[in-house]
């Protein structure tokens, strides 16, 4: 699941990008709670929460089977 994980996010990471950050993957568990850390502009940004669940959570959960949550640790 970890390699479909990282597929997904190199959807997001333009996005991410083009405002100066990142989003770095951390560990997938076998309850398919996916941890990432942002980085760059958005790891102090007051969206970051928004973009954790509405951007990279809701695109994880649609496009790999078994992702059921993203924590930004």
């Amino acid at each position: 699941m970890r390699g479909e994980v990282e597929k997904a996010l190199e959807k997001v990471r333009p996005i991410l990008q083009r405002d100066g950050g990142d989003v770095e993957l951390i560990d997938v568990n076998d309850q398919g709670v996916v941890l990432v850390k942002l980085q760059g502009a958005c790891k102090g940004c007051p969206g970051a929460t928004m973009t954790l669940k509405a951007i990279i959570e809701n695109l994880l959960v649609k496009e790999v089977k078994g992702v059921t949550q993203v924590i930004g640790i």
